[in-house]
């Protein structure tokens, strides 16, 4: 009998385990100790013997892997492939049965999206568990999983440890800047040593400059004397006027007038093509006799 069904939020078992008791328990396994009916779950090798193993598993996804199925098999059959025996931890005399063994085969948690979500045990061979799969029987005792789909949980980042300087630091806006001071300024001149052209170009920059006494408004030509040639200055040139008479006397031709100036019947050419070529004939002159 199989039944598989929505795992929902339920983590997949990654790992399946005997052990001695609680305390060779691994602190990320949960450790079986009773049976679904009410017994006791000590699997015990012969009758009358008090000490025992226990089954045990884990949900713990740091490794990575997941159990995808759980197989019992004898000792007479060869492992199936593609599966392991569970580990065992086990105290320095303990033993567990050979006869029958648990093996289960793993896979990575990326590659599949159904594992064994649960795993149960039964000491009575007709109890029925729903929504479970029989695995088989195990030294008295009935071993069920249930399989079904599960969701990897999302991984969350570690917390870090802020330093000083990091909380110093604000969100609100900061403050405008300083405007820059050189620490080595120029000495400055006397007044008496400074040139005319260096204080007309001073009176002109300060009319020049932007608002914010930025240096964004300044060029490389401010201060310099601008002045146009004579040779292209018309109101200073003498000819003037004869520049304006040849200006006015220019005429405009129109697309009539232009094909009338330059109209070209090609008369010579087709009365040469019209003319006739003489003969030519074909065989030589008689000869004389």
């Amino acid at each position: 009998m199989s039944m598989m069904e929505r795992g929902g939020g339920v983590r997949p078992i990654t790992a399946v385990a005997w052990t001695s008791n609680t305390g060779t328990c691994p602190k990320d396994f949960n450790l079986i100790s009773i049976t679904e009916d009410g017994a006791a779950a000590n699997f015990t090798r012969s009758f009358g013997m008090k000490s025992g193993y226990y089954l045990c598993y884990s949900k713990d996804l740091a490794g990575g892997m997941v159990v995808t199925d759980i197989q019992l098999i004898s000792d007479k059959e060869s492992i199936p492939h593609g599966y392991c025996y569970i580990a065992e931890h086990l105290e320095s005399r303990a033993t567990v049965s050979k006869k029958k063994r648990v093996c289960v085969r793993v896979a990575p948690v990326g590659s599949v999206d159904t594992a064994v979500l649960d795993v149960k045990l039964t000491a009575k061979s007709k109890m029925m568990l729903q929504h479970h799969t029989y695995v088989g029987d195990i030294h008295g005792y009935v071993l069920w999983c249930r399989k079904g789909y599960f969701t990897s949980p999302v991984p969350q980042a570690k917390p870090r440890s802020v330093s000083l300087d990091f909380r110093g630091l604000s969100l609100e806006q900061p403050s405008a800047p300083l405007p820059l001071r050189p620490s080595n300024p120029p000495p400055r001149l006397p007044p008496n040593k400074l040139s005319q052209r260096r204080c007309s170009l001073s009176s002109k920059d300060s009319s020049d400059k932007p608002a914010d006494n930025s240096f964004q408004g300044i060029t490389a030509l401010d201060g310099v004397p601008f002045s146009l040639h004579p040779k292209f200055d018309i109101q200073a040139n003498s000819t003037t006027l004869q520049l304006n008479s040849q200006l006015n006397n220019i005429h405009i031709k129109s697309l009539q007038d232009i094909e009338n100036e330059y109209n070209y019947t090609f008369a010579v050419e087709e009365s040469a093509s019209k003319r006739t070529r003489p003969s030519v004939p074909t065989g030589g002159a008689p000869s004389e006799q």
